[in-house]
């Protein structure tokens, strides 16, 4: 088997846990790690002893024969980093949001459909196996037509993120594009043999009057043809992190939860229910309730780039997702329902 040669470009919070994945990989290696500051690339050639450290990105595409390049950065960054990947002929993992403005967006798939390369998204909680046990479940039939679905979000306030980029608007684009962007890409997911959704009225309020234009609460409505529904509602003025997936369909229904002190907590407790109008029972799953699927996404692109096999979130998933957000930005700006048609 081929080992896939990767690199990673981002060593913060969330990098290191793409790290750890791609390391784990037995089909993969992390060839190379480019981060800007010094404690991240004395902490990266600690952890991974065996990975070229970097200070730079443009010089690790430059010196290292990459086949897929991770990029773990802040929103505001992604663009100029993975049109440098897709220049110098990678493969692309790009973390969620997949760009700030569309226009961006668009400009990467074209590159990548010149360059032949894919672009991979981070909507790992597809490849969880608990968020996407409930994928499966739903496509068996086990509750029937979905009709209505809440994607849930209880959570502590959002890390500052490097030199507090995730606080400043103009770097983070909108708190939407972070959380909540998951959830308008489950809804999608579960409810798509009802079709692609045709309105979204969304409210929210922040909790400190120093920054207005962040929302720590934020709800919204997705509507789908034939009168289904999800609602999409997060809130960062609580404590520890807690997840929850409900659909109700013409059938029975399902229940999925996830709780931990933080959000990649090692050992959280986890539960997959399901109904079907009568009996109640619990549905076991192979793993023990992660809340990502990274090290699966990592396996994925890698098998992708091997032998073609199907990702599970593309470039075009991740346009999606943002215009979604950006919809949902409108109407909470507008007061009003806006129309996806």
């Amino acid at each position: 088997m081929k080992v896939i040669r990767f690199g990673l470009i981002g060593y913060g919070a969330w990098g290191t846990h793409h790290a750890r994945a791609i390391a784990g990989n037995p089909g993969a290696r992390l060839a190379a790690i480019a981060t800007r500051s010094l404690p991240s690339q004395n902490a990266a050639r600690e952890a991974h002893p065996h990975s070229t450290i970097y200070g730079d990105y443009r010089e690790m595409l430059a010196c290292e024969g990459l086949d897929i390049v991770a990029v773990a950065l802040p929103t505001h960054l992604h663009f100029d980093a993975a049109k440098a990947v897709l220049e110098h002929d990678c493969h692309l993992l790009l973390e969620k949001p997949m760009c700030p403005a569309l226009e961006q967006c668009d400009a990467l798939l074209a590159l990548a459909q010149r360059r032949k390369k894919w672009i991979a998204i981070g909507h790992e909680l597809r490849l969880s196996s608990l968020w996407g046990g409930v994928k499966r479940m739903d496509s068996s039939g086990a509750i029937g037509e979905p009709r209505y679905g809440i994607m849930e979000l209880w959570r502590r306030p959002y890390r500052l993120g490097s030199e507090g980029w995730r606080y400043d608007n103009k770097r983070v684009g909108s708190w939407i594009l972070e959380g909540p962007i998951h959830f308008f890409d489950l809804a999608r997911w579960y409810f798509a043999g009802a079709g692609e959704p045709v309105s979204v009225f969304a409210s929210g309020n922040a909790l400190r009057a120093d920054r207005p234009e962040l929302q720590d609460n934020f709800s919204a409505l997705l509507q789908f043809p034939g009168g289904a529904y999800a609602v999409i509602s997060q809130t960062l003025g609580a404590f520890e992190h807690h997840q929850t997936v409900k659909l109700t369909g013409t059938k029975g229904s399902i229940w999925a939860s996830w709780s931990g002190a933080m959000d990649r907590t090692l050992h959280p407790t986890f539960s997959l229910k399901h109904c079907d109008g009568e009996t109640v029972r619990s549905v076991p799953f192979e793993k023990t309730g992660d809340l990502v699927g990274l090290e699966e996404q990592v396996a994925l692109l890698a098998a992708a780039v091997r032998d073609g096999t199907p990702l599970c979130a593309t470039g075009e998933d991740g346009r999606w997702s943002v215009a979604m957000c950006l919809k949902a930005a409108e109407s909470m700006k507008a007061g009003r329902v806006i129309s996806l048609r």
